[in-house]
């Protein structure tokens, strides 16, 4: 099997709700919720592909040559690569059903596993979802991070004890889905979180707490100080607000903020290794990557994840290659200019 055969495999079973467009970025599915798209204009989606295009790398190859070593190390682990899967779940009302939510999972846990990598696994109004990935969760050692939605404490709480439960390396809480149509129309009330609650988690749970959906300096700091282990700077996948601008420009303010304070990912619009390699040099420690996860589960399983991961390995590495950096530390802001 080859990653042209996953795409096309893709594209004759996700219509309509997904395209598998030559470029996922926003532009056909806008406003397309429930489906894939960003809210109202897809504005907030079709930013991400933007920016991302006005950053230029700069080549130099000027230097002894070595080995290159794409990996990280996180939640005192090594993980051969520094991206891995966003929250995605709603195989049914987001797309078409051709996968179940259980068949997605389980290739996609397993397949993350099998590239060196892991999952945010999602959240969402019915409890089936969360619930049936936390047997795979355990299944492959706790590798993967579940992601809860932001509900009132208790059931919050209810929530990662049970990611505890499966020995989970950490737990995320998407607090970016508060705007979420789809559970505003299942009535499933979300919230925001205050530094206070937030230091509340962190301190009653033994899991690092990762919020996602952070995009200014002052949450970011707030994050930081509650205790957190890390933070996601995300715009929910442009699906929860207009204009919102990409994630990825936020960074070098974001990353000004806290120092090394937090472990900062980033999401939106990530679509290559090169994709991967600026985030990185505007101030990420690692990126989360989304759609494109969704695409290669149903093009090709577990084995078509495993591919589009070494796929965007490979082009990460070539984009070191070619700018001297020998480890993920060399990928510095003098190695990029934005436009």
């Amino acid at each position: 099997m080859t990653i042209q055969e996953v795409w096309t495999k893709a594209r004759e079973v996700m219509g309509p709700k997904c395209r598998v467009c030559p470029e996922c970025d926003g532009r056909a599915c806008r406003g397309e919720i429930p489906g894939v798209g960003g809210m109202g204009s897809g504005s907030s989606f079709t930013v991400c592909r933007e920016y991302l295009k006005r950053v230029k790398v700069l080549m130099d190859l000027v230097y002894e040559p070595s080995e290159i070593d794409t990996s990280m190390e996180l939640l005192g682990r090594r993980f051969d690569v520094p991206f891995f899967m966003a929250p995605i779940g709603g195989m049914d009302s987001n797309y078409n059903g051709y996968l179940t939510d259980e068949a997605f999972a389980d290739m996609t846990i397993r397949g993350m596993v099998d590239s060196g990598s892991l999952s945010f696994t999602p959240d969402a109004f019915y409890d089936s979802l969360y619930e049936l990935q936390l047997p795979i969760i355990k299944d492959v050692g706790g590798v993967a991070i579940p992601t809860v939605k932001p509900w009132a404490l208790p059931r919050l709480m209810e929530k990662i004890r049970q990611a505890e439960d499966v020995n989970a390396l950490a737990v995320a809480c998407d607090i970016d889905s508060c705007g979420n149509l789809l559970l505003k129309k299942a009535g499933k009330p979300v919230y925001p979180i205050s530094q206070e609650g937030m230091g509340r988690i962190v301190n009653s749970t033994r899991l690092p707490f990762i919020p996602k959906g952070i995009m200014t300096p002052a949450a970011a700091r707030r994050c930081a100080d509650a205790g957190c282990y890390g933070i996601v700077v995300s715009s929910h996948g442009g699906r929860v607000m207009e204009d919102s601008p990409a994630p990825c420009s936020m960074l070098p303010e974001i990353r000004e903020a806290v120092g090394t304070r937090l472990k900062i990912f980033v999401d939106g619009g990530i679509r290559s290794g090169m994709d991967v390699f600026k985030c990185l040099a505007l101030g990420a420690d690692a990126v989360l990557i989304g759609r494109p996860y969704v695409i290669a589960a149903h093009g090709g399983g577990r084995e078509g994840v495993v591919l589009y991961s070494q796929k965007i390995r490979n082009e990460l590495r070539d984009a070191m290659v070619m700018t001297g950096c020998k480890s993920l530390s060399d990928i510095t802001r003098d190695k990029i200019r934005v436009q």
